[in-house]
């Protein structure tokens, strides 16, 4: 009997021909990732060394990345000295790849891993976020754990007593409507199996429709995977993915997919043909909670936002500037816009997809998780509703537990800011 992907990568990692779920194994881990919450897993680190006599080092530092993403800049003097003991970390143990809070390499940590090239095909991949699971787009096993699993990352470079999960896997076949796409698809899915179908498992995306998606379609349904409950969702790695890895990351050595095995054991298969999907929305309080559109049309919304780790990216912002270009966001509401890098900043800055951003009414904000996170920068006032391209809606989500959050595509987000209302981009956007 053959193997997933995961398994696959689990295999190899933990120096074994063979793995099956429910096996225990140790693998090696192949890049770490955190943001500010590096601060506490600082702390654990340190903790980890102490009474031993011995200098706290990190296993090797060219395999950690720190990317200032949540709180930038920073909204508190409590986040700046954060931040500032995170620098000087970095400094002393050698940490070099660091993202500081910086213009021209700057930006949400679920873009700039892919973006820089950290990540590749059959790679293990942790991070201190649950959406970690963005890099199984680029066929990697990448996995959100805590700050003290973290620590001792950072130590051994290992994870520890880690159960091999099950795999599920998803065909998709047919072909989007306009102005549908992986976002309805992700939502879709995960209203099928709810926020606990996927519960420590994978989800392994499979089928012409996927096959035929870029990369960042791909990281869509990879980064919202964490909310059918899976550990990781894997796109396996293809030419596609090589192409985007060479030419959009540049990175420059040999790379190698991991197929699965034809007769790998499967816990089971959904398939889902998208030829008559409509654009979907997640309704408030949770993102399981999944109507089509026509179910939730003419929604009142005080807010819009696009952007964030599922849907800042350059074409995300360029579908919303084309269905947005020489029309005007609708009187009370407002449309809050951010790139996930800078990289994107500068090259929609460059295609004018900023400029008809601003001139249809939208603000454009620095790169990072801003009102996502609720922390700063775009939270709701009570009674108020906001529709967004983000990945979660539960209460207080938006900075705000008396406010509703609604999630979509960029598209529908694009459209409904237009009318004030939730809007069909079928019929809200442009031709």
């Amino acid at each position: 009997m053959g193997m997933t992907v995961a398994e696959k990568i689990l295999a190899r990692a933990s120096g074994k021909t063979v793995v099956r779920p429910g096996d225990v194994v140790e693998p090696r881990v192949d890049l770490a990732m955190s943001h500010e919450n590096a601060a506490l897993v600082i702390n654990q680190f340190q903790d980890i060394y102490k009474g031993t006599g011995l200098e706290p080092r990190v296993w090797d530092p060219d395999r950690i990345v720190i990317i200032f993403d949540h709180r930038v800049p920073a909204e508190s003097s409590k986040t700046a000295t954060n931040q500032k003991k995170i620098r000087e970390f970095c400094a002393g143990q050698g940490i070099w790849h660091f993202h500081d809070i910086r213009g021209d390499e700057g930006g949400i940590c679920h873009q700039i891993l892919p973006e820089y090239g950290y990540v590749r095909p059959g790679q293990i991949v942790v991070g201190t976020d649950s959406h970690t699971t963005s890099h199984g787009a680029l066929g990697a096993l990448a996995m959100g754990i805590g700050a003290t699993e973290m620590a001792s990352v950072w130590t051994l470079g290992i994870l520890l007593n880690l159960e091999v999960p099950a795999t599920i896997q998803v065909a998709v076949t047919g072909r989007f409507q306009k102005f549908v796409g992986a976002k309805d698809l992700i939502l879709h899915l995960i209203g099928k199996i709810t926020a606990k179908g996927a519960l420590f498992k994978v989800l392994e995306f499979h089928g012409p429709t996927v096959e035929r998606m870029e990369v960042s379609g791909r990281l869509v349904l990879s980064n919202m995977s964490v909310e059918a409950g899976a550990t990781a969702g894997i796109v396996p790695a293809d030419d596609r993915t090589l192409d985007y890895l060479r030419k959009d990351a540049g990175v420059r050595e040999p790379l190698k997919p991991v197929k699965p095995d034809p007769d790998a054991d499967y816990d089971r298969l959904v398939e889902i043909h998208v030829d008559d999907l409509e654009p979907q929305i997640a309704c408030p309080h949770t993102v399981d909670n999944v109507k089509g559109i026509s179910q939730v049309e003419k929604t009142r919304i005080q807010q819009v936002v696009i952007g964030s780790c599922t849907n800042g990216r350059l074409d995300d912002l360029a579908v919303a500037a084309s269905i947005l270009k020489g029309r005007k966001v609708a009187k009370g509401t407002r449309l809050i816009v951010f790139p996930a890098s800078s990289r994107i900043y500068r090259k929609a800055m460059e295609r004018g997809y900023l400029r008809d951003l601003m001139e249809s009414g939208a603000v454009i904000m620095n790169p990072g998780c801003g009102c996502c996170l609720g922390v700063h920068q775009g939270a709701l006032g009570d009674g108020e509703t906001a529709l967004a391209t983000t990945n979660r809606n539960f209460k207080g989500r938006m900075g705000n537990p008396n406010g509703d959050v609604y999630l979509c595509s960029p598209a529908t987000a694009a459209a409904s800011a237009v009318t004030g209302v939730i809007t069909d981009p079928r019929q809200g956007g442009k031709s």
